[in-house]
C-alpha cells in the first residue's frame, strides 16, 4: 500500500483535541495526588514504610487480577462503558488495593508503596514511552510502498534488527505506522501487527541492554554490555528465523486470495519515496543516549521521597526526555504528523491503564521477592533441584510466564537474585542460567498485550488506524498457538 504525507482528515495534534487530552491527564494527576495526600494524612498508626512480602497472602493479588480481567473482558462485554471510562476502572482497582493496604499495614506503608510505584517505575516508564511515541511519530515515510509478503517480511526483519539498537519501543514506534499504511489496502492486516509485536516489540530486543528493560537492569547490576549479544544470539536468531518464515507463509496465503485487495486504495500512489521530519532521527538518537547515560553516569546523589530513592541521573534523564518531547512537537513539520495520523489517544490509553497496573502489581512483586518465605514459594522450589542447583529450563519458563503478565523488568531481577545475584558468577559458571532468565524475560513478553511496554502501544496505534485487533484472550490464542510451541522447542534446544 502506498505511503503519503499529504494532508489527511485526521485529528489535529494541536488545538481542542490536544487541550482535551491535556485536561484529562491533568485530572488523572490531580486524582492521584489527592489519593496520595489522603493516604499521607490517614489517621491510622503507620507501620514501617516497607512491607515484608512474606506477610502477604495471595488475596493481595486480587486487584491486579481484576485490572487484567477488566482489560480482557470489558472491551468485549461493555465496549461503550470501557471506551469512556477505562481510566476510572484502572483507578478503581488501584484504590481497591491501596485502601485495604492502608488499613492493614498503615498509611505510611500504603503511601510509600504508591510513591514508589509512581516515581520509581511509572513516571520513568511513561516519560520514556511518550518521548519515543512523539519523536518516532514525527518521522513520516512518504512514497509508494505496497504491503507484499516480501516487503512486510523485510520491514519485520528490519525492525527486529533495530530493536536491540534503539530498544523495542523505539523500533516499534518508528516502523508501525509505515507498516500499517503499506497494508492499508489489504483485507487481512491483524496477522501483520501480531507478528510485529512478536518480533519487533519483543524478541528483537534481546541482544543488548538497550533492547529491553530487563537486560538494562542486568547491565546496571554488572552484566557485561555485550554478554547478551554473545549468549542470546543463537536462541534469538532461531526464534526470529522461525517467526519470519511462518509469517511469510501466512502473509503469502492471504495475499494470494482473490478478495484480499480492497477495491479502493485509501492512499494514492506517489512518484518518489522520501522521509518527512528527518530532524526526529537526531532526537531519537538523543533519547537512546539519555537512557544509556542514566545507566553509566552514577554521581551517587539521590533524593528520598517517602522512602523511595530518586537518583539524580534519573531526574536529569526524565527532564531531558520531556524537553525532547516538547522540542519534537515544535520542530516537526505539520505534514509529517498529519501523514502519520498522529494523535494522543494511544499514549493516553497506555498512561491511564498502566498507572493502575503499576500500583496493583506492587504486592505481587513483594510476594515474589520474598522467595521461599512468600506466597509464591512453589515457583521458587521449581527453579532449583533438591541439591539447590538451578534448572535452566524452569528458569526460562518461570521467568517467561511471569513476565507475560507482570512487569518483565522486576521479574527479571527476582530470578536474577534467586540464581545468586552475583553478575560475575552468573556470566561465567552460571552463564546458561542467566541466559535462560534473560531469554525468558524478553521473549515471553510477547505472550500478552501487557507483557512488554510497546505491545499495548502498537495495539492502540493499529486500532486508531482502523485495524480490528484481537482482544486480550484472542491475542493469547495467537501467542499460544504460535509462540508457546516455538518456546518449547527453544527450551529443548538451548536450555
Amino acid at each position: 500500500m502506498r505511503l503519503s504525507c499529504v494532508a489527511l482528515d485526521v485529528p489535529h495534534t494541536h488545538g481542542h483535541d490536544a487541550r482535551a487530552v491535556t485536561n484529562r491527564l491533568k485530572s488523572a494527576w490531580i486524582a492521584g495526588l489527592s489519593l496520595a495526600f489522603a493516604l499521607s494524612c490517614w489517621p491510622l498508626a503507620a507501620s514501617a514504610a516497607t512491607v515484608n512480602g512474606a506477610s502477604l497472602s495471595l488475596w493481595w493479588g486480587v486487584p491486579f487480577a481484576g485490572i487484567l480481567l477488566s482489560i480482557a473482558v470489558l472491551p468485549l462485554a461493555a465496549p461503550k462503558l470501557w471506551h469512556h471510562h477505562y481510566g476510572k476502572v484502572s483507578a478503581a482497582w488501584a484504590i481497591a488495593f491501596l485502601l485495604p493496604f492502608a488499613f492493614a499495614f498503615g498509611s505510611s506503608a500504603a503511601f510509600g508503596t504508591l510513591i514508589h510505584a509512581l516515581l520509581d517505575e511509572y513516571v520513568p516508564f511513561i516519560v520514556l514511552l511518550t518521548a519515543l511515541y512523539t519523536v518516532a511519530g514525527g518521522i513520516c515515510v512518504t512514497g509508494n510502498l505496497h504491503g507484499t509478503p516480501r516487503l512486510n517480511t523485510a520491514l519485520l526483519a528490519l525492525g527486529t534488527a533495530l530493536a536491540s539498537i534503539m530498544g523495542t519501543t523505539g523500533a516499534a514506534m518508528l516502523l508501525i505506522r509505515p507498516l500499517l499504511r503499506a497494508n492499508d489496502n489489504r483485507k487481512h492486516v491483524v496477522h501483520v501487527v501480531v507478528f510485529f509485536i512478536f518480533l519487533v516489540a519483543n524478541v528483537g530486543g534481546s541482544l543488548s541492554p538497550l533492547g529491553d528493560p530487563p537486560l538494562f537492569l542486568g547491565f546496571l547490576n554488572g552484566v557485561g554490555f555485550f554478554w547478551t549479544t554473545v549468549h542470546l544470539a543463537l536462541p534469538m536468531l532461531f526464534v526470529c528465523a522461525v517467526l519470519l518464515v511462518v509469517f511469510y507463509a501466512l502473509d503469502s496465503y492471504y495475499f494470494r486470495r482473490r478478495e484480499e485487495m480492497l477495491h479502493v486504495d485509501p492512499s494514492p500512489d506517489t512518484q518518489t519515496i522520501g522521509i518527512e521530519g528527518k530532524i526526529n532521527f537526531a532526537l531519537l538518537a538523543l533519547v537512546i543516549a539519555l537512557v544509556l547515560m542514566s545507566g553509566i553516569w552514577t554521581p551517587g546523589i539521590a533524593f528520598d521521597v517517602a522512602g523511595t530513592h530518586v537518583a539524580l541521573q534519573n531526574i536529569v534523564r526524565d527532564g531531558a526526555l520531556i524537553a525532547l518531547t516538547v522540542l519534537s512537537l515544535i520542530v516537526t513539520p505539520r505534514a509529517a504528523r498529519e501523514g502519520n495520523a498522529f494523535n494522543w489517544a494511544p499514549i493516553e490509553e497506555v498512561a491511564k491503564l498502566f498507572a493502575g497496573i503499576f500500583v496493583t502489581i506492587a504486592p505481587v512483586i513483594m510476594m515474589l521477592r520474598a522467595g521461599e518465605a512468600g506466597a509464591f514459594s512453589g515457583i521458587v522450589h521449581l527453579v532449583n533441584d533438591t541439591t539447590g542447583q538451578p534448572r535452566d529450563v524452569m528458569y526460562f519458563w518461570a521467568t517467561g510466564l511471569l513476565s507475560s503478565f507482570l512487569d518483565n523488568a522486576p521479574t527479571y531481577l527476582v530470578f536474577f537474585n534467586l540464581a545468586g545475584g552475583d553478575a560475575q558468577t552468573l556470566m561465567t559458571t552460571g552463564a546458561s542460567t542467566l541466559a535462560a532468565i534473560s531469554a525468558g524475560a524478553v521473549f515471553m513478553g510477547a505472550n500478552s498485550y501487557i507483557g512488554n511496554a510497546p505491545n499495548f502501544m502498537v495495539k492502540a496505534i493499529a486500532e486508531s488506524r482502523g485495524v480490528r485487533m484481537p482482544g486480550f484472550f484472542a491475542y493469547l490464542a495467537w501467542s499460544g498457538g504460535v509462540l508457546i510451541p516455538l518456546f518449547i522447542a527453544t527450551s529443548w534446544i538451548f536450555f
